[in-house]
């Protein structure tokens, strides 16, 4: 059966489905200015996605990652006290792409430029409760068991 993922945007959860079963589900944090496509908004992306690229395989538990490249630091209370106004996007990153044009892809609402990925955050931050700014974060160990479940190319409804 072909897997995809969902995000219900208001129960703030990440499901990992199965052709009709349901196999994971995932606390997560979406955007705290809500839903939204717009460039600038700092809204997570309605609609169709898919995942585009998977980034940071192998790398250690909370690896940092700085435009989607490992810095070599693995996150720490004294790295985020050194570095405070950093977003941080640990662990491993799954790039979204915009699969509906007009909608999220193509032009100032298009997923993959802006950015918008499945990405690990420190252990401090809260799930559940809308705090990133677009993206999608998770637990880092969920986001491991995620990641080794899923291709590039797998279906993200996000809603």
């Amino acid at each position: 059966m072909k897997r995809r993922i969902e995000v219900d945007l208001a129960a703030q959860r990440l499901s990992l489905i199965d052709g009709n079963e349901r196999i994971s589900q995932f606390p997560v944090s979406t955007a705290l200015n809500g839903a939204g496509e717009a460039r600038g908004s700092g809204c997570t992306p309605r609609g169709l996605h898919a995942i585009r690229i998977k980034i940071g395989e192998g790398l250690p538990l909370n690896s940092v990652l700085v435009g989607r490249r490992p810095t070599g630091e693995i996150y720490s209370a004294e790295l985020s006290a050194r570095h405070p106004d950093r977003d941080w996007i640990l662990t491993r990153i799954l790039w979204l792409s915009g699969r509906e044009p007009g909608i999220n892809r193509g032009g100032s609402k298009d997923t993959l430029r802006r950015y918008i990925y499945i990405h690990g955050c420190p252990d401090s931050e809260p799930m559940g409760e809308p705090r990133s700014h677009g993206c999608i974060r998770m637990r880092n160990h969920d986001l491991i068991e995620l990641f080794d479940r899923v291709e590039a190319g797998v279906e993200v409804a996000i809603f």
